[in-house]
C-alpha cells in the first residue's frame, strides 16, 4: 500500500517522498520517540515556518530573542535554544567547565587546566543512558555515594577543586535512596558549584518546567519534541552568566567570530529555532484537559474498532514517557495475550511493522501497546483492520 493521493480526474497520483526514497511511511502508535521523528508540528506552526522560508535572519539575533522569550515564559534569567536536550546537556556541562573564556571554548574536549568533574549519584548512573552527553565535552563523571544510595555527607565528599557541576536527571530525582534537588543544590551551592538538571520530557503540567530553577537548579535542559516541537529542538534555561557561556560555546559566529568553539557541530536552522520557541508558547496556552481527552477518545474508538479477538483482551491505560503503564490518563490500548493465544505481542508488532504503511507499536511486559498520542482519527480503521487480520491469520495457521 502506497501513501499516495488520488486526483479528481482519476490520473495516477504523484509519488510521495517516501515512494521516491523507497522507505515505508509509518503510522506512529508508539508515541514520542526520536527514531520515529519525534512529534508532529501543529498546522499553525507549519504555516509560520512556511512564512519564515521567504526570508533570512541573523541566527545570533534569532537565538537571542527566542531565548529572551523562553526565559520570560519560564521565569528564569536567560535561555538558549539548542538542537535537542542532549546538545543542551553537552553545552551546559561545557559552560560550567569553561565559564566566559573564548580560549577555553576552543579547548574542549581537552580539559587540561579546567574543572572537569561532574558529580552524579552513584545509584543513578546505571539507570541513566544519557551520561554520554555529560561526558561529550570532555567531562569526567564522579559517582557520589555507593550501591546503598547517596547521602549529604557522601555528596559533599565528592565535591572538590576539580568539580565543575553536579548533575541530576529530573525523572530520577530522589530515586534509589538519593538526594532530592533542593538538598543537592544547597550542598553544591555552599561550595560554589552549579547544578545542572536534565528535564528533557518533564513538561506537564507546564508549570513543572519552572519548578527546577525555583528549587535552585542553575541550568535546566529540555527537549522540544515532548511539547509538540521539532525533533531536533530543545533549550537550556537558567543563570544568565552560564547561558552566556552556552552562547559562546554554540555554533554561531564560528566562521565570522574570534573563537572556534566546541559547539560548532550543534548547528540549527531558522526553522528549528523558530519552531522550538513557537511550540513552547503554544504548550503554555494549550487546553491540556482537552488534549488528554482527545487521546482518551481515540483509544476508546480504537478499542471498539479492534473488537473481540481469540485469546486477546484489551485495556485502556496510560503509557508514560518513562515507559511504564499507569491507569490514567488514558492514551493507549493495551492488548494482553492469553497463554494459549495463537499470536503474541512480539509477533503482532513485527507483522504490523512489516506492512505498508508500517505501524509501529510498543511491546512491554508481554503486552502490545497502541499509543494514541500521535494518531489521527483516519489511522484507527487501518490499525484495527491490520490487528484483526494478523490475529486471524495466526489463528488459521495455528489450526491448520
Amino acid at each position: 500500500m502506497h501513501i499516495t493521493s488520488s486526483s479528481a480526474m482519476g490520473t495516477p497520483a504523484a509519488p510521495t517522498v517516501f515512494d521516491r526514497l523507497g522507505v515505508s511511511a509509518v503510522i506512529n502508535a508508539s508515541g514520542i520517540y526520536t527514531d520515529l521523528g519525534g512529534s508532529r508540528l501543529s498546522p499553525s506552526i507549519w504555516a509560520d515556518l512556511t512564512q519564515l522560508n521567504e526570508y533570512f535572519v541573523r541566527i545570533p539575533d534569532l537565538l537571542d530573542k527566542t531565548g529572551s522569550s523562553i526565559a520570560g515564559l519560564l521565569g528564569v534569567q536567560a535561555a538558549r535554544i539548542t538542537p535537542g536536550a542532549s546538545a543542551a546537556i553537552a553545552l551546559a556541562v561545557g559552560a560550567c567547565m569553561t565559564g566566559d573564556s573564548g580560549p577555553r571554548w576552543e579547548q574542549l574536549p581537552n580539559t587540561v587546566g579546567l574543572k572537569n568533574e561532574v558529580v552524579m549519584a552513584h545509584n543513578l548512573l546505571n539507570s541513566y543512558k544519557y551520561a554520554v552527553c555529560v561526558r561529550s565535552p570532555g567531562a569526567r563523571i564522579v559517582a557520589a555515594g555507593d550501591a546503598g544510595g547517596t547521602n549529604e555527607d557522601q555528596l559533599r565528599a565528592s565535591i572538590n577543586e576539580r568539580t565543575a557541576a553536579v548533575f541530576i536527571p529530573a525523572h530520577l530525582e530522589g530515586h534509589l535512596n538519593t538526594l532530592d534537588l533542593a538538598d543537592t543544590t544547597e550542598i553544591a551551592h555552599a561550595s560554589g558549584i552549579p547544578v545542572i538538571v536534565d528535564a528533557a520530557y518533564m513538561n506537564f503540567p507546564p508549570d513543572i518546567m519552572r519548578s527546577y530553577t525555583r528549587a535552585g537548579a542553575d541550568l535546566v535542559c529540555f527537549s522540544a519534541k515532548y511539547y509538540a516541537g521539532p525533533n531536533a529542538g530543545g533549550f537550556v534555561a537558567g543563570r544568565s552568566d552560564l547561558i552566556r557561556s552556552v552562547a559562546g560555546l554554540d555554533f554561531t559566529r564560528f566562521e565570522s567570530g574570534r573563537y572556534r568553539s566546541f559547539g560548532r557541530p550543534f548547528k540549527m536552522g531558522r526553522y528549528e529555532i523558530a519552531a522550538t520557541w513557537l511550540a513552547l508558547e503554544a504548550w503554555f496556552a494549550t487546553d491540556h484537559d482537552a488534549r488528554l481527552q482527545g487521546y482518551h477518545d481515540l483509544a476508546v474508538q480504537l478499542q471498539r474498532s479492534i473488537g473481540t479477538l481469540p485469546g486477546i483482551s484489551s485495556q485502556l491505560l496510560c503509557f508514560t514517557l518513562d515507559e511504564h503503564l499507569e491507569p490514567a490518563p488514558v492514551n493507549c490500548v493495551a492488548l494482553s495475550f492469553a497463554y494459549e493465544a495463537p499470536i503474541k505481542a512480539s509477533n503482532l508488532a513485527t507483522t504490523l511493522s512489516a506492512g505498508s504503511p508500517a505501524i509501529e507499536a510498543v511491546v512491554l511486559d508481554g503486552k502490545l501497546l497502541l499509543v494514541t498520542e500521535l494518531l489521527e482519527p483516519k489511522d484507527l480503521a487501518l490499525i484495527a483492520t491490520r490487528v484483526r487480520t494478523a490475529a486471524a491469520v495466526d489463528t488459521l495457521e495455528g489450526n491448520s
